[in-house]
C-alpha cells in the first residue's frame, strides 16, 4: 500500500527556520506531480511548492529537494512567519490518483 509519512514539524518562533520531510513509498515517489501542500485554521488547502513534470513552484523562502536513495523529499522552510502556521502535508498524484500524507503541524510563533 501506498504511503507517504510526514515528520519535521513543530514549533518555532517567527524568522527561524524548519525543514519538513516525507518518504513516500512504492512507485509514487517518481510521481510527475509531487510536492507539499497546506492548510491553515479556517482556511482551504493551497500548494506550497509542488514540481510538475519535474518543474519547480517554490516561494523565496521555501526550497523543495529530493533525496532518491531514501525515496524522501524536503521542504526546507525559512524566514517563517506566523501566517505559515498551518498543517502540512505530502502530496503525489500518479495515474489519475491523488496521495497524501497525514498530514504535520507546524506553529510558528510572534
Amino acid at each position: 500500500q501506498e504511503q507517504l509519512v510526514e515528520s519535521g514539524g513543530g514549533l518555532v518562533q517567527a524568522g527561524g527556520s524548519l525543514r519538513l520531510s516525507c518518504v513516500l513509498s512504492g512507485y509514487i515517489f517518481n510521481s510527475n506531480i509531487i510536492g507539499w501542500y497546506r492548510q491553515a485554521s479556517g482556511k482551504q488547502r493551497e500548494p506550497v511548492a509542488v514540481w510538475r513534470n519535474r518543474r519547480n513552484a517554490e516561494s523565496d523562502r521555501f526550497t523543495l529537494s529530493r533525496d532518491n536513495a531514501k525515496n524522501t523529499i524536503h521542504l526546507q522552510m525559512n524566514s517563517l512567519k506566523p501566517e505559515d502556521t498551518a498543517v502540512y502535508y505530502c502530496y503525489a498524484w500518479n495515474d489519475g490518483r491523488h496521495y497524501w500524507g497525514q498530514g504535520i503541524q507546524v506553529t510558528v510563533s510572534t
